[in-house]
């Protein structure tokens, strides 16, 4: 089935496929998000948008200049992504628990990448006969 792993696939093959599910995903989200910088800084939501699709743009840049190590790259970042957040979420929110939603947002995108491969996979189906992208 579309998505599970072979057990004769390598290392390296498994890191290729991943790091392909992550552009996939990276391209799909980046799509259709060019606003002018004025839009974009009037409206808070638009503004962490706009934050969110430059940091994911420059993650997606940092592998591909990475060459051969872009899967380690790739598989590195969440941790600085972490320290920052932590940084970030350190002085106290008005009215708000910045641990929370830090942890809650996190969680939302962890499940938003899984709907994109779950939408992906049913494309791929056709009847009876799944088509793999291998």
């Amino acid at each position: 089935m579309c998505g599970d792993l072979d057990e004769d696939e390598s290392d390296s093959e498994l890191e290729e496929r991943l790091y392909a599910r992550f552009l996939r995903n990276a391209s799909e989200l980046l799509k259709g998000n060019a606003q002018s910088s004025q839009e974009q800084t009037a409206d808070l939501s638009s503004y962490m948008e706009m934050l969110f699709c430059d940091v994911l743009s420059r993650s997606a840049s940092d592998g591909e200049q990475a060459g051969a190590n872009r899967y380690e790259r790739l598989a590195v970042q969440p941790v600085v992504f972490a320290r920052l957040a932590g940084l970030l979420a350190g002085p106290p929110a008005l009215g708000g628990d910045p641990l929370r939603q830090g942890i809650e947002a996190l969680k939302l995108r962890y499940a938003e990448a899984e709907t994109m491969d779950r939408a992906r996979e049913q494309h791929h189906h056709h009847g009876d006969v799944v088509v793999h992208d291998h």
